[in-house]
């Protein structure tokens, strides 16, 4: 394990490198994003304060995900194969595939206002921390969809 101070912007791990690390956020905020063949990036995941973040990819497979600093982070990195069975880096982990895969069913079902309603509820810290133009990505949906959205959460609360 070693701690890490890294900077915003700051990229820790770039698509097709044979290196394979967890990143534990002591502090700050990190993401983890491709980039298509046409240059658009998507956003896998956010990874604030408390959190884990890492590349699926098997421990000796080439990264599939870019992880980059979206503000002044203090993380702690660990090689992948040397996570052991700490009842922690699990629970870590546990909560990271759960959110994945409530993620993955509600971009094959639910709606817009639905997807944006569970990213509140999961990342409620960070609503503010990001630009709009990234929760409109991790989300799957265009800024104007994301504004739309919002407004008619709005128009639901107030009603």
């Amino acid at each position: 394990m070693k701690k890490l101070s890294v900077k915003k912007g700051e990229i820790l791990q770039h698509s097709g490198e044979l290196i394979s690390k967890v990143y534990y956020v002591v502090s700050g905020l990190l993401r983890s994003y491709s980039i298509d063949p046409k240059g658009k990036e998507h956003i896998f995941m956010f990874a604030p304060e408390d959190w884990m973040i890492a590349d699926g990819v098997t421990v000796d497979g080439p990264m599939e995900l870019f992880i980059d600093a979206l503000e002044d982070s203090e993380v702690i990195q660990q090689d992948k194969k040397d996570m052991g069975d700490s009842s922690h880096q699990f629970d870590k982990l546990i909560k990271r595939m759960h959110v994945l895969q409530k993620r993955i069913i509600m971009l094959m079902s639910a709606t817009a206002i639905e997807r944006y309603e569970y990213f509140v509820e999961v990342y409620p810290a960070i609503t503010q921390r990001v630009p709009q133009k990234m929760i409109a990505s991790y989300l799957g949906i265009t800024p104007e969809a994301l504004s739309t959205v919002k407004s008619q959460r709005l128009h639901k609360s107030d009603s």
